[in-house]
């Protein structure tokens, strides 16, 4: 339990210093060009996110997400006490990634964030963000195994642009992010909403894709 525990942790830990840090450098490289900040923090992101999930995968499972984390609760694969100790690793990991994040570029090491992202617009683009990255995960483990380090990387990256919320998709990113005043923050009463939607989204993907991807229903439509 330790081992799956702390694998969570630091690899959330490191998921968050990632990305903020490389939105504080993005931000701070980019000379007031919003674009490009958002380019830099977005390959740095996925980058992260394949070597995590190639690194930690066979410990924990590479959740680093307490969404992910619900998918597998609700399809029986983890039990309830495991599910709630991912969860407060994966929120304790977040955290200290934002003290670490601050102090390796000079800042407070907590501060709470101004920055809005509110809306309806915000909160279909997290539901379609978190229900994609779902889709890719389940989808892989179904059909390419090997492959799912690569395609979340990739839709996270494709998620910060095609999205207007930027493709948070993570509770425990969200909540560590209330505590960044920087190019990557979120205020923290924009932020429920997003979790909320996010929780929901993951639910409800968990139900849907069960149903698409479910091997004895496909084999009946091929055999009509």
């Amino acid at each position: 339990m330790a081992r799956l525990l702390f694998s969570e942790w630091l690899g959330t830990f490191f998921l968050v210093t990632v990305v903020i840090g490389s939105g504080i450098m993005a931000d701070r490289l980019a000379d007031g060009n919003i674009a490009l900040a958002l380019l830099g923090n977005t390959l740095a992101t996925g980058a992260i996110l394949v070597v995590l999930i190639l690194v930690f995968a066979s410990i924990s499972g590479a959740h680093f997400n307490p969404a992910v984390t619900l998918v597998f609760l609700i399809r029986k694969e983890i039990t309830k006490a495991i599910a709630l100790y991912y969860v407060l690793a994966q929120v304790s990991g977040g955290i200290a990634g934002v003290l670490i994040a601050h102090i390796m570029f000079d800042l407070p090491l907590i501060e709470v964030s101004s920055t809005s992202r509110t809306g309806i617009s915000q909160w279909v683009a997290e539901f379609i963000a978190t229900f994609g990255l779902i889709t890719t995960i389940l989808g892989c483990i179904k059909s390419r195994p090997d492959a799912t380090a690569y395609a979340v990387g990739l839709f996270i990256t494709a998620g910060y642009w095609f999205t207007s919320s930027t493709s948070f998709a993570n509770p425990a990113v969200t909540i560590a992010r209330t505590l960044t005043n920087t190019f990557t923050g979120i205020a923290p009463l924009d932020a429920i909403p997003f979790i909320f939607v996010q929780i929901f989204s993951a639910t409800v993907a968990v139900f849907v894709l069960g149903w698409l991807f479910d091997d004895e229903k496909n084999r009946v439509t091929r055999n009509k």
